[in-house]
């Protein structure tokens, strides 16, 4: 459900952000390094580092409000 969405937000904050996907049941040490428990988990990073996550579906606004809080 929020694959759509978040092809939407990638496509509009092309120049503002890098945008990624993980399927955690193949990368399950990624998703155990994280900490990533609940589906969907978007984990937002700045400079390598992680500043802040969001678990479960939000619509596309919330996403972009999101993102741009770190700037």
């Amino acid at each position: 459900m929020l694959g759509p969405i978040l092809e939407e937000v990638s496509d509009e904050m092309k120049d503002e952000a890098n945008f990624g996907k993980i399927d955690i049941d193949k990368e399950v040490e990624i998703a155990s390094k994280y900490q990533v428990t609940s589906i969907p988990t978007l984990i937002l990073f700045k400079d390598g580092k992680e500043v802040d996550r969001i678990i479960g579906l939000k619509d596309a606004k919330a996403l972009k409000e999101f993102i741009r809080k770190v700037k």
